[in-house]
């Protein structure tokens, strides 16, 4: 059948089934058993059927569009951007525009009728447009997943962010740490959830005391500074402050200056030996452990006061961040991160997206996303 244009009845009549069977089966929608599916597929490659977009766009109203909505925070969060414009390239790849949905008011009718799907990122519990969004009548795929009791999204993208944490707590003892701090970010999010959730397990299963303060979810570094020399002049037995949310380390590193604490390796060379990259996947559950690990880090770190307490205020402080980006790149010391590949992430979502909406992908579709583990001279200790 090459000689003229392959219909939706060519590949009915070819599958032995009905029309509207078959564009469900193309489609991904529809109640149709997946070797149904399959074999419509494969009659459907074998006939060189080819869909015509702009009818298709026509029958099913479709915009050419699909929605991003993103924490209310966003706009001044590198992290965020950069997974914007992961996303809008992904989409264009397949022909959608992305329009950036207002933090306010978006929901439900007048949504749905503008995009033809939606991407909602790090979706809040607290947030009231997420559930209007989860209910707009199009496909919505998550970035991370919803802890609210609303609908279920069609697809959602994950990180391990337990194992994340886990990798930096981990990261912080190996090179000495005894008594190690989290600013973990306040919120419902999935993200700020599993932080403050693996904290506190990782020290009972270690057997460690974790500080864990709460700052806010998207924290300036002027608040994690604030919060950090409160928490180092009531407790200076803490050497290690893994500090969670974007762009904050940087004040971490001005609490330590303030009280005489030398940061990690600030004396060794950026870009030395004490830069390692370890890479953590969606399969693996206790992905991340770290490189480099020296025998004699414990020792050296734990001597500041020569008793072997490490309780000394003027102790080195190990400093890590749970976001990797500019501020942490070029802070001084460089400072070991979690790099989370938001520009990755955000092409991942839209991907699962476009799948969805193309058929290529089924409907509850959960897929993961990898991280890295960017050790820098904060992490260093001393010799």
């Amino acid at each position: 059948m090459t000689s003229r244009t392959v219909t939706l009845l060519d590949v009915a009549r070819a599958a032995g089934v009905s029309k509207s069977t078959v564009s469900d089966a193309l489609q991904g929608s529809g109640r149709v058993a997946e070797a149904t599916r399959d074999r419509v597929r494969a009659v459907a490659e074998e006939l060189g059927y080819r869909p015509n977009s702009a009818a298709r766009r026509l029958r099913r109203s479709s915009t050419g569009a699909i929605g991003l909505h993103l924490p209310q925070t966003a706009t001044r969060l590198d992290y965020y951007m950069n997974l914007a414009f992961g996303a809008v390239a992904r989409a264009q790849e397949e022909g959608f525009d992305v329009v950036l949905l207002a933090p306010e008011g978006a929901a439900g009718g007048p949504v749905a009728s503008r995009v033809d799907g939606l991407l909602v990122i790090d979706p809040e519990v607290g947030d009231s447009a997420v559930p209007g969004l989860l209910d707009a009548g199009v496909p919505v795929v998550t970035g991370e997943r919803y802890l609210g009791p609303s609908a279920a999204p069609t697809g959602a993208v994950v990180c391990d962010n337990a194992a994340s944490l886990t990798a930096l707590l981990d990261h912080v003892t190996e090179r000495g740490a005894r008594r190690p701090a989290v600013l973990a970010p306040a919120g419902t999010s999935a993200w700020a959830t599993a932080l403050r959730t693996t904290a506190a397990s990782w020290g009972q299963e270690h057997g460690v005391d974790v500080a864990l303060r709460t700052v806010p979810f998207a924290a300036t570094p002027g608040e994690a500074e604030e919060t950090t020399l409160a928490l180092l002049r009531a407790d200076p037995t803490v050497d290690a402050v893994i500090c969670a949310p974007d762009g904050a380390a940087p004040g971490v590193l001005r609490a330590a200056a303030a009280l005489g604490r030398t940061v990690g390796g600030a004396s060794a060379r950026p870009g030395g030996d004490a830069s390692a990259r370890t890479v953590g996947g969606p399969s693996a559950r206790t992905v991340g452990a770290t490189s480099a690990r020296t025998s004699d880090s414990a020792s050296g770190h734990a001597a500041g006061t020569g008793d072997g307490t490490g309780t000394h205020p003027r102790t080195p402080l190990l400093v890590a961040s749970c976001v990797d980006g500019t501020a942490t790149r070029s802070a001084e010391p460089p400072v070991t991160a979690v790099d989370l590949r938001p520009a990755a992430y955000g092409r991942a979502c839209a991907e699962l997206l476009c799948d969805i909406l193309a058929g290529r992908a089924a409907h509850d579709t959960v897929r993961g996303h990898a991280w890295a583990l960017e050790t820098r001279p904060s992490t260093v200790t001393p010799t």
